[in-house]
């Protein structure tokens, strides 16, 4: 066992059982090291934008280069501010329309491909296969389609004969999709809390447990 001497280990240590003692209740601990890791994001995320975004894409072109032409996007970001000051806060929609309809504009042709087209592409049988294997697959994949649409096709009444089994296995197909997807979530952040742990022993306390 050799405990760290290096300062910011400590702190890091610290911190990480100030944030676990909200296991226990709500405290004064817990809410300094969120305050304070909440700042401290703000305070790098804001040093990023302007030296990743704002400097080189606004800055430098508009005032070093005189490309007049970033005016218009400074102006626009600028408008942002205006939310604080009620007067003039209206004028906060201009930039949010020209926003929403570029970003519309790039997403939806983008979205109808990747989720619509090549998901339908992806779903409908296409022989000949190579193996078995692909052809259970293809299959699964066709099945499990075609089922949880019937089960969100609510034009038609889910207890007749035939619809009420396909959605059947849609329900079930969904409930294994979301049972997949949860328990890949709860892994994640047992990953993180394993990261934690592993930090608290190994470099800070000098335990190897493993």
């Amino acid at each position: 066992m050799h405990i760290s001497t290096d300062i910011w280990i400590w702190i890091q240590a610290l911190l990480t059982l100030a944030i676990f003692t909200f296991l226990y209740k709500d405290n004064p601990l817990f809410r300094m090291a969120e305050h304070l890791f909440v700042g401290l994001a703000t305070g790098y995320g804001f040093v990023v934008v302007y030296k990743n975004a704002f400097y080189p894409n606004v800055w430098v072109p508009l005032f070093q280069e005189k490309q007049l032409i970033f005016i218009i996007p400074f102006v626009l970001g600028l408008m942002y501010l205006t939310s604080a000051f009620p007067k003039i806060s209206y004028m906060i929609r201009w930039p949010m329309a020209v926003l929403l309809g570029i970003g519309s504009g790039l997403s939806i042709p983008l979205t109808i491909q990747t989720y619509i087209i090549e998901q339908s592409k992806s779903s409908i049988l296409r022989p000949p296969y190579p193996n078995l294997i692909h052809w259970i697959n293809a299959l699964i994949l066709f099945v499990g389609v075609i089922s949880v649409l019937v089960y969100f096709y609510f034009s038609i009444p889910h207890d007749r004969p035939g619809v009420k089994q396909i959605s059947k296995v849609g329900l079930f197909l969904l409930m294994l999709g979301f049972g997949a997807s949860f328990g890949y979530t709860v892994m994640a952040r047992f990953s993180l809390l394993v990261g934690r742990l592993d930090f608290l022993l190994n470099k800070w306390l000098g335990i190897r447990p493993f």
